[in-house]
């Protein structure tokens, strides 16, 4: 998880802000889907 995503999540989380928790925790599961579809599609080539 990049740093940044880390701290804004952390930040969310003591404000208990739960639409940017939502929000945030949207952006991480299509950051690392992208990253492991994009992973397994260039071992296949």
């Amino acid at each position: 998880m990049p740093s940044w995503l880390s701290n804004q999540i952390m930040r969310a989380f003591i404000k208990r802000d739960r639409r940017q928790i939502r929000l945030l925790n949207d952006c991480w599961f299509f950051y690392y889907s992208r990253r492991n579809s994009h992973s397994d599609t260039s071992s296949l080539q």
